[in-house]
């Protein structure tokens, strides 16, 4: 089917409140523009934004001959409850904010003449999620139309049958009977081609397996893939109801001659053409395959492969939930730089452009489905629709993913303590059993708090429908209360009124008072637990006896199985199950090293994923660690919770280098500093390692009191300030700390292995006087409509970091827009679609769209100076 552009020309107007409807390009968050107040009853969940209901209109024009076509209309996110009327009437509904869908619009669409479409999502319905979810049509969006004769959406499916000799299997489905042909090309060059003949799915008489060796298979045959003799049975995907479609189908067997395989480190990328009449369908795919049993653990190709992986949200910072390629790419590249090979989208399914940048950078993923079953965690979450969606949604994730070799295991859920439950443990197996009958060629997981299941089975669960409707509540109370403190004075623009603790909040000034101090409910109240007595409490609930019996039935309807926190069992769970698999599937950025010994001597320990890699909007809790200076007293500037390994901006913190050298990827040894000027003492949460910065440019600090970590996989670090020996430690699990005096100048670190012997050296250097804003596009050239990131950051002329530096700074553009700005500190006044900044440990980043009408000129002024930078468009 042709596949044709579909995000341009709409209009998008909120009907919450009254406010004019202003034009969009998808994808399109419009709560990234919303008010933040303590009138927000999603609260901290979604970083205080107010929240809405919008309508997305555009009018096009539907010519005659697409008459007798098959015409889809493909939506990749709407967030939530999504509406969708075509002419005025209903066309499609889905609720769930995350899976993406497709309207038929047979019987819809005027012929010949214009045409509206309308959509609307629903987000006023606060409290629905434990973070920022964005709102609107947030993905993009396509319209796909297929003469009578064609290939129908997801008809495409291929894998890999073994990876030596290299052989592939594609099944092309189509709308009818009739020859099918195959090209598959590597880098453009032609490897092979192929034709054969579509017959009616089901008729195992009519059915052939069109072999490149031109030996005949039977259909419904297993197929041995790789040498070590595992079957894999072809995947039968169930038909949707009344879609006759794809009731035809031409399954394809190929050896690959001199394949180039794909993995972490060589993500070797084919296309196969499927060619059927007039339709072609082109698919990327990479040769890969995947092995998950007790003797070897996961390998790829042949070879074992622990995940080092990352949990990380959808949003893409500052530029809230939009789904944008270079965004997808970027992040993706970042987290493979600093030592992660896998991720998991947490905790629904990831995007298209997602898979493709995964594909391409060699990153695995880990798709997972959702945070709730049937038990609400907040009101209005997914728990009440779930189990009339689940089977659609778990297809509709399954064909998106199917063709990706970068996908390598799906999970069902996240913190579900329906596992402990005879009715929940039902469901994981059917879950898993479902994706089974879909993807055969992939493990199933699910991510359980072992401590939370048992907590739940004791009436003490942390998640509950009254607990929810409490949580509700309290924030309905509160959110009144905040208005009810703010002067209600009508501000008249034209014909709208609002009333002024909402212009407030788009100001960035929340309310008149802070909240009185509310009691936490929920995961909150985890979180907020989690603050106070640490990451160690809660590993050590997980090893009690009652966690193990509220787990191991669930456990054992699923594939691989998933420990959230449950490190402290690895070794216990290892002797007990000899043929479980175990996952860390969500973890503590402090247990690294930990895990990565462990894993290594033990191959049913498939790897672990920190919470979490990248920073990211809302599920703030009680607010992020942080000092007075960058703090606020105001709760509704609480904007992140500063957990990432890599801030929201993109930039490693001193916990990636931690992580390297944890994971072996470097030796170090690596130096972070606790800000020297500052004197106030901390309670970080579990989530967090330290507040370390890699920077000794600490002006008017001689003679403090400085305390410095270092990170190196060696047996002793010393550490040296200009050129004098400051004290020798030794290093325990790649850290090692030091209490000693700030001097300017420079600070080295030299490890050192068991016999003395230097490994390596490191160095830090004081910034000299003169400060710089420095304006860094990260890209050389930015493409017509592409993003470009432009870091600001303030230095010395030699480019040397000055975090001391406070400013605020101003962004204009030229031949483009400003899509977003900001910078990474946890607390936020206004949000990121103000072209104002104030810069947090002297840095902020840019994100622009280029226009296409010449260079992108960016102006950047702070108190005293403008700066001007020009990236080329092309």
């Amino acid at each position: 089917m042709q596949k044709i552009d579909f995000n341009k020309d709409w209009m998008c107007r909120c009907l919450t409140r009254d406010e004019e409807a202003y034009p969009v390009t998808l994808p399109h968050d419009a709560m990234l523009s919303e008010p933040r107040t303590q009138e927000s009853t999603g609260e901290g969940n979604i970083g205080w934004y107010i929240g809405g209901d919008y309508e997305y209109t555009k009018n096009f024009f539907v010519p005659e001959e697409y008459k007798g076509k098959k015409v889809l209309i493909e939506f990749e996110g709407i967030y939530h409850n999504g509406e969708v009327y075509i002419n005025g009437k209903k066309a499609a509904y889905r609720p769930y904010g995350y899976t993406n869908f497709y309207v038929d619009t047979e019987g819809f669409f005027q012929y010949g003449k214009e045409n509206e479409i309308k959509v609307i999502a629903r987000n006023a319905d606060q409290p629905n999620s434990r973070w920022y979810s964005g709102t609107g049509i947030y993905r993009p969006a396509y319209l796909y139309v297929g003469e009578e004769k064609h290939i129908p959406v997801n008809g495409v499916k291929i894998r890999t049958l073994s990876y030596d000799p290299a052989r592939i299997e594609v099944v092309v489905k189509t709308s009818s009977p009739g020859e099918v042909s195959l090209k598959i090309e590597f880098e453009g060059s032609k490897v092979l081609g192929v034709i054969g003949e579509s017959t009616k799915i089901g008729n195992v008489n009519n059915d052939k397996i069109i072999s490149s060796d031109n030996k005949n298979m039977q259909p419904n045959e297993s197929v041995q893939t790789g040498k070590n003799g595992q079957k894999s049975e072809l995947a039968q995907v169930e038909a949707e109801k009344n879609n006759q479609e794809a009731a035809y189908q031409a399954i394809f067997q190929l050896d690959v001659p001199n394949a180039k395989l794909w993995d972490t480190e060589h993500p070797n990328l084919y296309t196969c053409k499927a060619i059927f009449g007039e339709d072609e369908v082109t698919e990327t795919f990479g040769i890969r395959e995947l092995i998950w049993n007790p003797q070897v653990g996961m390998t790829i190709n042949g070879e074992r492969v622990i995940l080092r992986g990352a949990c990380f949200h959808h949003d893409n910072g500052v530029l809230g939930a939009c789904t944008y390629p270079e965004a997808e790419e970027r992040k993706m590249r970042i987290l493979k730089e600093n030592g992660y090979n896998a991720v998991r989208s947490a905790h629904y399914p990831c995007s298209k452009a997602l898979l493709d940048a995964c594909d391409r950078v060699g990153m695995l993923m880990m798709d997972e489905y959702v945070d709730v079953w049937y038990i609400h965690k907040t009101k209005y979450d997914y728990a009440g629709q779930l189990a009339d969606w689940w089977k659609q949604d778990l297809k509709d994730m399954v064909d998106k993913d199917y063709n990706h070799p970068s996908v390598i295991m799906y999970s069902t859920g996240n913190e579900v303590a329906e596992t402990a439950q005879k009715k929940g443990i039902a469901l994981t197996g059917d879950m898993t059993n479902y994706l089974h009958s879909l993807d055969s060629t992939r493990p199933v997981t699910c991510g359980i708090n072992i401590f939370f299941n048992f907590l739940s089975s004791i009436g003490l669960g942390v998640y509950s429908d009254d607990k929810a409707e409490k949580s509700a509540g309290n924030a309905e109370k509160n959110a009144a209360q905040a208005a009810g403190k703010n002067e209600k004075k009508v501000v008249k623009s034209g014909e709208k009124t609002v009333n002024k603790a909402t212009e407030n909040g788009k100001k960035g000034l929340g309310s008149t008072k802070p909240e009185k101090k509310k009691k936490p409910v929920g995961s909150e109240f985890y979180n907020t637990l989690a603050c106070l007595v640490g990451d160690y409490f809660m590993k050590c609930g997980a090893t009690l006896y009652p966690c193990d019996l509220r787990t191991k039935d669930a456990y054992a309807n699923m594939d691989i199985a998933g420990y959230n926190y449950g490190i402290f069992r690895y070794k216990h769970d290892l002797k007990k199950y000899p043929n479980r698999l175990i996952l860390g599937s969500e973890t503590f950025c402090k247990d690294a090293y930990s895990f990565w010994e462990i894993a290594k001597k033990n191959k049913r320990i498939i790897g672990d994923f920190v919470w979490a890699g990248w920073d990211y909007i809302g599920e703030v809790g009680d607010g992020a660690a942080e000092y007075s200076d960058y703090k606020f007293e105001d709760p509704a500037t609480r904007m992140t919770g500063g957990n990432g390994r890599i801030d929201l901006n993109g930039k490693p913190r001193a916990e990636a280098a931690y992580t390297r050298v944890a994971f072996e990827r470097e030796t170090g040894p690596f130096i972070a500093v606790d800000p020297v000027y500052q004197k106030e003492k901390l309670r970080l949460t579990g989530w967090q390692l330290t507040k370390a910065l890699e920077s000794w440019a600490w002006d008017g600090c001689n003679g403090e009191p400085a305390k410095v970590e270092v990170y190196a996989r060696a047996a002793q670090v010393e550490l040296f300030i200009n050129g004098k020996s400051a004290g020798k430690k030794k290093v325990k699990k790649c850290r090692a700390n030091f209490n000693i005096t700030y001097q300017n100048g420079e600070i080295t670190a030299v490890s050192y292995d068991e016999n003395g012997r230097e490994i390596n050296r490191y160095s830090l250097h004081t910034a000299g006087k003169e400060t710089v804003l420095q304006v860094r596009p990260e890209e050389k050239t930015v493409k017509p409509e592409g993003l470009a990131f432009i870091q600001l950051q303030y230095t010395d002329s030699k480019g040397i970091w000055k975090p001391m530096e406070k400013h605020n700074i101003k962004v204009t553009v030229e031949n483009g827009v400003l899509k977003g700005l900001g910078s990474p500190a946890p607390y936020v006044k206004g949000n990121y679609t103000d072209h104002t900044v104030a810069t947090y440990y002297g840095e902020a980043m840019a994100v622009v769209q280029a226009d296409g009408n010449g260079p992108v000129k960016v102006t950047v002024a702070d108190e005293e100076r403008f700066y001007v930078v020009e990236i080329p468009c092309e």
